[in-house]
């Protein structure tokens, strides 16, 4: 009973609105997204489970209501059919796919906007059905790398060019940390791609060859770059030719397979 009373308070806020954005989860970014909206003339309808938070926002004239939106019903409530958009804010990623998954059988068409945490994410996000996601830590340093080229002196059009190429390269340029003690505590730790250099002796299997004819593309890992001592630069793998001693392979995959690529760098 309570719960279609609620639904019922949901759908008389968004009766009338139509072609509105919806906001799934009205913390910092939701909130943040609401203003920007505001500003501009968009209309919106946000969800949230904080009923403090609720209570005090709406009663400051935000349009959000109490509402379950990883729930079919809340959805339909808020005006799915009638959305020009949804946002969902919350990096829960099993909430998320909950909530796209009654997004795509209730209006396939709407646009989604997620938020990713981690790198992992964005291909579950994207497969479930949202047009575009935010990886907040990949954002977090582009925007701090295009503060930086512009005060060193790029010109903004091309520190935005740049900024765009990178997004529409799924941010490839950025994919892979080097980690160190520190990291080893934190959650992106385990399952996270990460990079890491070896150094080819003068016995390593890898010496002669190609990156190509290693193969370690076959068992997980990519080799991202060659560094070449001596030459003060790093190598694309398909430009590098055949490798030699003294030099660095950049690779990037999980812990377990990088130890094996490294393996056979070395050792066959």
């Amino acid at each position: 009973m309570l719960r279609s009373l609620e639904m019922h308070r949901v759908a008389v806020r968004s009766l009338e609105t139509e072609r509105h954005v919806i906001i799934l989860g009205y913390g910092r970014n939701g909130q943040h997204i609401a203003r920007l909206l505001d500003a501009e003339g968009v209309p919106y309808m946000a969800l949230d489970l904080d009923p403090e938070r609720v209570r005090e926002a709406a009663l400051a004239g935000d349009t959000v209501v109490f509402a379950d939106c990883s729930r079919r019903e809340a959805l339909i409530a808020a005006g799915i059919l009638r959305a020009a958009a949804v946002v969902i804010t919350f990096a829960e990623s099993a909430a998320a796919m909950r909530a796209l998954a009654h997004i795509q059988s209730l209006n396939p068409s709407v646009p989604v906007i997620a938020r990713a945490r981690e790198d992992a994410d964005i291909a579950r996000l994207s497969a479930a059905g949202a047009s575009e996601i935010v990886p907040e830590a990949l954002e977090s340093g582009l925007m701090l790398a295009s503060h930086t080229l512009v005060w060193v002196g790029v010109p903004l059009n091309r520190v935005v060019r740049r900024m765009r190429t990178v997004r529409d390269e799924q941010y490839g340029l950025l994919r892979g940390l080097f980690h160190g003690a520190s990291d080893e505590a934190d959650t992106v730790g385990g399952a996270e791609p990460r990079l890491h250099a070896v150094t080819l002796t003068g016995s390593a299997n890898a010496v002669g060859k190609t990156v190509a004819e290693i193969g370690l593309e076959e068992i997980g890992v990519r080799v991202k770059a060659v560094r070449r001592p001596g030459t003060g630069r790093r190598f694309a793998p398909g430009e590098i030719g055949k490798l030699e001693q003294g030099d660095v392979v950049v690779l990037l995959g999980v812990p377990d397979l990088l130890a094996a690529a490294e393996i056979r760098l070395l050792q066959g």
